[in-house]
């Protein structure tokens, strides 16, 4: 069985700082893979210029019918629906163009799963400063022996990492998705209420 390097197994949270470590590593491939593939091409920033633009004019044209507070006219509405549209269209695209990298870097995630799993297999890696309901009882403590429920297994304190981490570096490279592809968007959006 593998173990943790030497200088920090000495450490008192050498576990978890060397996941932490890891973590973060990992999302730094991942970004760098998410850019070579996605973010450094023309298609992409064609993309998020289009949701930009058409999030822009669509708060205008909002703000502007609130303003008047004079019965909407249809023509307005149409217009309003139109750019709706087109910006669902442009997030849907996006989402597209993105889950296509998105294997790689799954690919990526699993093999460092296994890797981290063989290597932090039955060791506690952290104590959790509360008792977790039940349903967080069984991923938190997965593979340990014990019944400690304020132990932490690697499983659990790597998806909290990698979910902060990767969110957090995300923003800070600037890499985070348009402001108008949030509502609505995704490969599986709602549905529009206004045709029912």
């Amino acid at each position: 069985m593998a173990t943790t390097p030497q200088f920090l197994s000495s450490l008192k949270y050498g576990d978890s700082l060397s996941l932490i470590g890891i973590s973060f590593c990992t999302a730094v491939i991942c970004e760098a893979i998410s850019w070579l593939l996605i973010y450094r091409t023309n298609s992409y920033k064609s993309l998020k210029s289009s949701i930009d633009k058409a999030t822009k004019k669509l708060e205008t044209m909002k703000t502007e019918t609130n303003q008047s507070k004079i019965t909407i006219k249809k023509s307005k509405t149409k217009k309003i629906d139109r750019v709706e549209t087109s910006l669902k269209e442009s997030s849907r695209d996006l989402s597209l163009f993105k889950f296509k990298s998105g294997a790689v870097v799954a690919l990526v995630l699993f093999v460092v799963f296994g890797l981290l799993n063989s290597l932090f297999e039955g060791k506690v890696v952290a104590k959790l400063p509360f008792r977790p309901v039940r349903i967080l009882t069984k991923m938190s403590h997965r593979g340990l022996q014990g019944d400690d429920s304020t132990d932490c297994a690697m499983p659990f304190l790597y998806l909290l990492c990698s979910i902060s981490i990767r969110t957090n570096l995300q923003k800070f490279l600037g890499f985070s998705p348009p402001r108008g592809a949030g509502a609505g968007a995704g490969l599986f959006p709602m549905p529009d209420p206004k045709t029912n």
